[in-house]
């Protein structure tokens, strides 16, 4: 069987972790000795042993002179909660190790299999590597940036309609789209949105799916608006997060504060909520993804800011028209379509009736 297939193996297994790994990456191993899988594992909560650890543990003794597949280099460093998964491999007798991708935590960075071939380990890597870069790619802009990779989440007309003139929007999709939006929320680790959202729909922005998790709650909202009523301000979790400018009462921080919710004050050059210093602010917090399901208006400051990584749309077959109805993107048109924001790498699946178009923006 070929390294391909072992490794496919492998990022299946990584990718059962999703959603519950942050801050570290999702990660699978597969131990292969005469061509046959004789253990497996994958990391499945921060904190928690390694892949390779799991895997090394149920293969025993059998591990001397088989073949590690993993789809990240295994980690040398000491300043975390586990021990380095290379002196492990090293004392296991494991004879070659294949890996997806280098592993971009500066503090490893290639010194992981180098460290590996000066123990006599063969080493091979970038094995299925786009494929590892795409599971992954929440992690790696957070270990390279220390910010959060950010998705933006539209529901929408074919006409590119988010409600009516009246504000009316439930449901734009069916069942089945708005579950799969359950489970994104799941793996993410904060769904943000802006003040109109909240003060329209009055939305407590949990996890709605068995055995699913709540992410943090950020809500954008300059002076403060928000009603002390609000659902999202009944969480007793400690993860809602408000991000303001200086026009906050201070008064009404301190209530806030007192209710165990997050203010962070950061402004831009345009006197609003400056959405660049807020994911360098969450990503001190170890905040590793953001998904924003905001409205019009907050969907075009995060585009227009370029903090989005990726866009995921939920086109349901409706045409709604009229001038007056919400467009999904609102603010300011450019005055050319070459200055429009371009999407790459687009990818498209179905949930019932709607489609759900996947890509990644470039600025």
């Amino acid at each position: 069987m070929s390294d391909t297939v072992f490794m496919q193996k492998a990022l299946e297994l990584a990718a059962r972790g999703r959603g519950r790994t942050s801050p570290n990456p999702m990660v699978g191993a597969v131990i292969v000795k005469r061509g046959k899988i004789i253990a497996e594992g994958y990391h499945r909560k921060a904190g928690t042993p390694h892949a390779e650890i799991v895997a090394l543990k149920k293969a025993g003794p059998q591990a001397k002179g088989a073949v590690l597949y993993v789809n990240l280099e295994p980690c040398c460093h000491t300043e975390k909660k586990t021990p380095p998964c290379t002196r492990a491999i090293i004392k296991s007798g494991i004879k070659k190790v294949v890996a997806a991708m280098a592993d971009p935590n500066p503090r490893v960075r290639g010194r992981g299999l180098k460290e590996l071939r000066a123990a006599g380990i063969y080493t091979e890597n970038a094995v299925m590597e786009s494929e590892a870069r795409k599971l992954n790619e929440v992690f790696i802009k957070y270990i390279t940036r220390k910010e959060p990779f950010v998705f933006l989440k539209i529901a929408q007309t074919l006409d590119g309609k988010t409600a009516t003139a009246t504000g009316d929007s439930k449901w734009i999709t069916g069942r089945k789209a708005r579950r799969h939006v359950h489970k994104l929320r799941d793996e993410v680790d904060a769904l943000l949105v802006g003040i109109g959202t909240v003060e329209k729909d009055n939305p407590s922005l949990d996890c709605r799916i068995k055995g699913g998790s709540n992410p943090y709650r950020v809500i954008v909202d300059s002076s403060l608006r928000i009603p002390l009523t609000a659902k999202v301000l009944a969480h007793k979790d400690g993860r809602t997060i408000i991000a303001a400018t200086g026009r906050a009462s201070q008064k009404k921080i301190d209530i806030l504060l007192s209710r165990g919710v997050r203010v962070i004050v950061t402004v831009d050059s345009e006197g609003r909520v400056d959405l660049k210093s807020l994911m360098k602010e969450l990503g001190r917090m170890d905040i590793t993804s953001v998904m924003i399901e905001g409205g019009s208006s907050i969907n075009a400051s995060a585009l227009s800011s370029g903090i989005v990584d990726k866009v995921l749309v939920f086109m349901a077959p409706r045409i709604l028209g009229g001038v007056d109805s919400i467009p999904s993107i609102g603010g300011k048109s450019p005055l050319l379509i070459e200055h429009a924001v371009k999407l790459r790498k687009t990818n498209i699946t179905t949930f019932g009736d709607d489609i759900l178009l996947e890509a990644y923006p470039s600025f």
